[in-house]
């Protein structure tokens, strides 16, 4: 199993219930600090998602993936994720084709539809479209991926008629995984076209995802796909500490600040201690414990929905000081990883 973490460049931290939002290029240095550390402790991924809102600093992905490959030796560098519907699938192959480059066949790309839907009247693209322009866009991406000359044409960009696009990668194919969060024509799609998966769960308990995570193996195997290429990934949010209690007392305010700041937005009520603690608990989304309890736990995960090959820690949701952080990514490189190596 590939451990890693994912990040949102978050630019604020949380202290006695305060947030207090930093410089941006002190966020940015901190981040690249992370991803150097992640590299040295031995992690095996490290990713950064794409928002276009204040309290991130992820809007340009590659830019920032790019800088970490020239501090990394061996982690892979990935987007968490790309948000594919409001891109250029050919600018997007291109970047994440030189990222490869510079980090000498290390990139990834995990694209998707996108929670967050900022980007898309930014960019200048209709909400109404939200699928269409994914599937679309997806097809081009593929495409582009598997043919130097593409001949491609779609409704919402200009045909392709037979140029090149570069550069290309050193990796034979770029690797691209797709990110779902719970409907299950994106487990489906996944399966059908044979890339690997990347599950979001944030809330809720894990196991109920096992009949959409079948879905996308029985997809497929109907499509004629090999096994071994239905690779499941999991995206938690997480947070390790020496003990759970610490864990959770240092997660929870940062967690529950920004997610009652969503629920207000969404005309919903803020989040309580108790809610938390069910989500933190034995059935729960959330990978927030002492080392051996976030093991245990993503065993439980793994066999529940019939194995899983990657797991990302989603930390900086919480805001989150550096120092905590940076402690918390030690502990999953030294304490967590070998665990489940070793299972």
């Amino acid at each position: 199993m590939q451990i890693g973490i994912d990040s949102f460049a978050a630019a604020s931290v949380v202290d006695n219930g305060v947030g207090t939002l930093l410089n941006g290029a002190d966020a940015i240095q901190q981040l690249l600090e992370r991803i150097e550390y992640a590299d040295q402790v031995g992690l095996d991924v490290f990713g950064i998602g794409e928002h276009h809102r204040r309290e991130y600093l992820d809007s340009a992905t590659a830019v920032i993936l790019a800088a970490a490959a020239a501090r990394t030796q061996r982690i892979r560098l990935t987007s968490a994720v790309t948000v594919l519907s409001a891109a250029d699938p050919v600018r997007v192959f291109q970047q994440f084709a030189t990222l490869d480059l510079i980090s000498r066949g290390r990139a990834e790309l995990v694209v998707g539809r996108a929670s967050s839907v900022e980007a898309f009247p930014l960019f200048g693209y209709d909400l109404d479209d939200y699928d269409a322009l994914f599937a679309e866009k997806l097809e081009l991406l593929l495409n582009v991926r598997d043919n130097e000359h593409v001949r491609w044409s779609g409704k919402f960009r200009p045909a392709l008629t037979g140029q090149g696009v570069y550069p290309r990668p050193l990796q034979q194919p770029l690797p691209i995984w797709i990110g779902v969060g719970g409907t299950p024509q994106s487990f489906a799609r996944a399966g059908t076209l044979g890339l690997p998966l990347m599950v979001a769960i944030i809330g809720g308990e894990t196991h109920r995802f096992r009949p959409l995570v079948d879905l996308y193996r029985e997809a497929g195997r109907r499509a004629g796909h090999a096994p071994e290429q239905q690779q499941v990934g999991l995206h938690s949010l997480g947070y390790v500490a020496e003990t759970t209690e610490q864990a959770h007392e240092e997660f929870f305010p940062g967690y529950a600040r920004t997610f009652s700041a969503r629920a207000r937005e969404r005309g919903g009520a803020p989040i309580t201690r108790p809610q938390f603690d069910a989500q933190a608990g034995p059935l729960g989304a959330l990978l927030v414990g002492s080392p051996e309890e976030v093991a245990a736990k993503i065993q439980r995960h793994s066999q529940a929905l019939g194995g899983i090959s990657r797991v990302t820690f989603q930390q900086d949701v919480a805001a989150l000081s550096h120092e905590r952080i940076m402690h918390s990514i030690g502990l999953i490189g030294t304490r967590v990883a070998p665990i489940l190596r070793g299972a």
